[in-house]
């Protein structure tokens, strides 16, 4: 019977999300009893703040338990409002504001509400796995601007300028970025805004979710903060699932043009409604809370940063330039990848085939760079504890120098 079944054409134009499958492939072996350390997942290992558990309690005891308006409850934009305002020196109304099932959510209703089969899509790599695979489930091209490592991984100007054309829709931007931890400075947001504005139809994503994870204390920019006159065809994303370790709570956040973010809202009450009454009250208790939390991670976060650049570069084929936010490392192997290769150590000559060896060899599991359009890299979460960083490192090292 399966197999008279037809999916859709927008369902295999997509792939099962890279860092997803390899976190699921490790949980696997962890079940039969392998001793697997996992530097795959993108979520920081510490426990979500007690003072934010509680809040959720509270709305719990207080029967907080029923749907909510889709867009997010009027307490939480307004906490949401005052973030952007106190922390980014940003004025939004609520009607501007939309509180979706995680970040992921509000950028896939995003890409539903503005994009159209045959509009360009501009996508700086390495990027967030999931971008390219949204927007093409739309029927939009996703067009890939790669990005060097001379330049940091960030889009130039002159890059940008040479990719945007007629059909260019929508630009996304990440900063700091997943994978590499590159961050735009003032300057570099001051250039790209001077080429957006000879596109005036070209809609702007600023996906903001890692801007507390701050590892060399700059100051934190984005493109509407830097340009404020582009506000009106930007939109920002966020949430708090990074800076206050809430992953599984699953509340992201947009900001934007009214017209946009009423039909992320439209789209969004016919597909999950609002998203938890409890996850809104405790992102709410978050927001509202002081940074005390964030600190203290981001200050864990840096010493495992400085350890694992250091140690990246001492192994014979590896090389791994400092990432300036976020909690990645994301290490040149292809060196590495060759010397194994030609020895017959790995059966495939790219990095899907160092990191399957990883995995199988060391016990390992990171992503492959070409899972973020950056063949020969690949990506290694320090949000694991100290000792797990070590051994992974030591084990490693074992592996390639061989």
């Amino acid at each position: 019977m399966s197999d008279n079944i037809t999916l859709s054409s927008a369902v295999q134009r997509i792939k099962e999300s890279p860092t997803l499958a390899v976190t699921a492939k490790a949980s696997l072996l962890k079940s039969k009893g392998i001793d697997i350390i996992g530097l795959a997942a993108g979520e920081p290992d510490f426990d979500t703040p007690e003072f934010i558990k509680q809040g959720a309690i509270q709305a719990i005891n207080d029967g907080k338990t029923k749907y909510t308006p889709v867009g997010g409850i009027p307490s939480l934009k307004n906490a949401i409002i005052d973030k952007f305002k106190n922390d980014n020196g940003l004025s939004y109304k609520a009607e501007e504001i939309v509180v979706g099932v995680g970040g992921k959510q509000c950028i896939f209703n995003l890409c539903l509400s503005v994009l159209d089969a045959g509009d360009e899509v501009v996508i700086p790599a390495p990027y967030w796995v999931s971008y390219e695979d949204i927007a093409v489930l739309t029927g939009a091209e996703a067009k890939i601007i790669s990005t060097t490592i001379e330049d940091n991984f960030k889009i130039t100007a002159e890059q940008l300028d040479t990719a945007l054309t007629e059909k260019t829709k929508l630009v996304f931007l990440n900063s700091p970025s997943n994978p590499t931890g590159s961050v735009y400075t003032k300057e570099e947001l001051l250039q790209l805004a001077t080429v957006l504005h000879k596109y005036p139809n070209v809609i702007i994503a600023s996906d903001d979710i890692y801007e507390h994870i701050n590892l060399n204390d700059q100051d934190f920019n984005n493109i509407v903060m830097v340009d404020p006159s582009l506000k009106d065809r930007s939109v920002i994303l966020n949430g708090v699932s990074k800076a206050y370790s809430m992953t599984g709570w699953r509340i992201g956040y947009a900001a934007g043009p009214i017209k946009i973010i009423k039909a992320m809202t439209k789209l969004q009450s016919q597909s999950t409604s609002n998203p938890s009454s409890i996850s809104q009250a405790a992102a709410e208790t978050a927001l509202r809370g002081n940074n005390e939390c964030i600190s203290e991670m981001v200050k864990e976060f840096k010493l495992r940063h400085t350890y694992v650049v250091e140690n990246i570069n001492s192994i014979n084929g590896l090389s791994c330039i400092p990432a300036e936010g976020a909690f990645y490392a994301f290490p040149y192997a292809q060196d590495a990848i060759d010397r194994l290769f030609k020895a017959n150590v790995i059966s495939k000559n790219n990095d899907i085939g160092f990191c399957e060896y990883l995995l199988d060899k060391a016990n390992v599991a990171v992503v492959p760079g070409s899972a973020f359009g950056a063949e020969g890299y690949f990506r290694l979460s320090f949000a694991t504890s100290m000792e797990n960083l070590v051994e992974a490192i030591s084990r490693i090292k074992k592996a390639v120098e061989i």
